[in-house]
This record gives structure tokens, C-alpha cells and sequence, in this order.
């Protein structure tokens, strides 16, 4: 018994953005602003980022039947929903219908006042709040309109929750945002603010990278999460599609 935990969990950051490529390009420009107008859930995939996504369902499809993806749930955003219909075109999923399932739990962290603003622009127009997240760190700080990791984290739980109620004992594919991936290591491996935020120190997540939990039980019958993949590239090695890892588009705070 898997203690109503998925067989595998995996999660999948979506592939590079607009929003990406803008937010690097005014950050090596020194400019305030992101120069992109749609609201950051419009954001679409980049043509890199559709070639991501597809080597990643790929990559997923060459899997064994019994090992690939029975489940899909993804991210409202444009950019998420574009990643996982390219996965679920190439045919990653073992049987049933070949579509997504949209949560809004699993949306990219909302920004507030920061949204399209890059560190320096946050520095020039909001140096108040800029000297308050210094100080109180960016897992609790919360731009105002905007949200904190540890927000994120308390919708992720209840996601969670749906997922073990729904899909226990079942393969689930997740595609989502880079802080929502960093905040379900938090959540699956039980570990602290100082243990996530050195992970996210040590580099980006990956566009289309893969990250995956197993959930077999131990010697006593307790199932703990056990990180199999992380930040795994073989996917974009193996199909010659570049990687990218820059933050997420519609702020410099990430």
C-alpha cells in the first residue's frame, strides 16, 4: 500500500517562454521594465520553448507502457497548458484521452506590484519594499497584490491532497512553474526554508526539465517520497533542443 500516494509523481517545468526571453533581455539591458503587455497567465511558449515541450513528450512516449504517464494535470497558464498538449501530442500518456487536466492550484506565483518590474525596476520603484524583502527573505516576503512562497505552498498542499484522493496508485505527470516545483520538493521531502532556498541557489530549474518522486514502501510498510530525477536534461540532450533555465518571466524577484 502506497498510503493513497501516486505511484510516480513527476514534475515538469514548462518549456522557455516570450516572457522568459524578455525578462533576459531587459535584465541585460539594465531596464526597469519587462517589455512584454499580456497579463503573465497569456504568456505563450517561445518556438525554443514548443521544441522543449515536444522533446520532452517524446521522451516520455519512448517510456515503457507500464512506466509512462497515465494522468496529466497542468498549470492554467498559456505557457503551461502549451507544454503539456505538446507532451500529450506526442503520446506520453498510457491510454485513456490524450488532453490535460487545468488546476489553477498549480499557477505560477502571482506578483503583485512587482509583475513585469525586473530587480532593478522593483529597486527604483518600490526601494521601500525591495529593503523589506531583503530583510525578511523571499520564501515569506509578500509583494503587495502579490504572493510569498510560503503562499504557494498552502494551495500546493491542498493540490496534493486532490491528487492522492484522485489519482492514488497512478503515474501523474504535473507541468507547472519553476517556484511551484521548488515548492513541492518543500512540501515532499519535509525540508526547511534554508534546505529549499539552497536549492534554488544552486541553479535555475530547467524549461522542460524533469523532476520525479517515487512512492514505494519500505521495510515497515511507511511510504515516504523519494526524489528519483531532478532537474533531469536528457530529454533536450537526446533531441538537440537547446536548454534554458532563466527565472520566470514577470519579475525580478522571482
Amino acid at each position: 500500500m502506497r498510503q493513497n500516494w501516486p505511484e510516480r509523481l513527476w514534475l515538469v517545468r514548462h518549456g522557455q517562454s516570450q516572457g522568459n526571453v524578455a525578462r533576459e533581455a531587459a535584465d541585460e539591458a539594465g531596464l526597469a521594465m519587462i517589455d512584454i503587455e499580456m497579463r503573465d497567465v497569456d504568456v505563450p511558449l517561445s518556438e525554443l520553448g514548443f521544441r522543449q515541450a515536444e522533446a520532452a513528450g517524446r521522451w516520455f512516449a519512448s517510456l515503457p507502457e507500464n512506466e509512462r504517464p497515465e494522468v496529466i494535470l497542468s498549470s492554467p497558464y498559456i505557457r503551461a497548458r502549451q507544454t503539456a498538449e505538446a507532451i500529450c501530442k506526442a503520446g506520453a500518456l498510457a491510454g485513456g484521452p490524450a488532453r490535460s487536466i487545468v488546476d489553477e492550484r498549480l499557477r505560477e506565483r502571482e506578483f503583485g506590484v512587482f509583475d513585469r518590474l525586473t530587480t532593478i525596476g522593483i529597486r527604483e520603484k518600490f526601494p521601500e519594499e525591495a529593503a523589506h524583502r531583503t530583510r525578511l527573505g523571499k520564501f515569506y516576503h509578500r509583494a503587495p497584490g502579490g504572493e510569498s512562497w510560503a503562499d504557494v505552498i498552502l494551495r500546493l498542499r491542498s493540490m496534493l491532497n486532490t491528487i492522492n484522493l484522485h489519482y492514488s496508485d497512478r503515474r501523474v505527470l504535473v507541468v507547472c512553474h519553476q517556484v511551484v516545483v521548488l515548492c513541492m520538493r518543500y512540501i515532499l521531502e519535509e525540508l526547511d526554508e534554508a534546505q529549499i532556498l539552497a536549492i534554488d541557489k544552486q541553479a535555475d530549474v530547467l524549461n522542460c526539465g524533469i523532476c520525479a518522486f517515487e512512492f514505494e514502501p519500505d521495510a515497515e510498510g511507511l511510504c515516504t517520497p523519494k526524489l528519483s530525477l531532478w532537474n533531469h536534461d536528457s530529454p533536450l540532450e537526446g533531441e538537440g533542443a537547446a536548454k534554458t533555465s532563466a527565472p520566470d518571466a514577470m519579475a525580478g524577484s522571482r
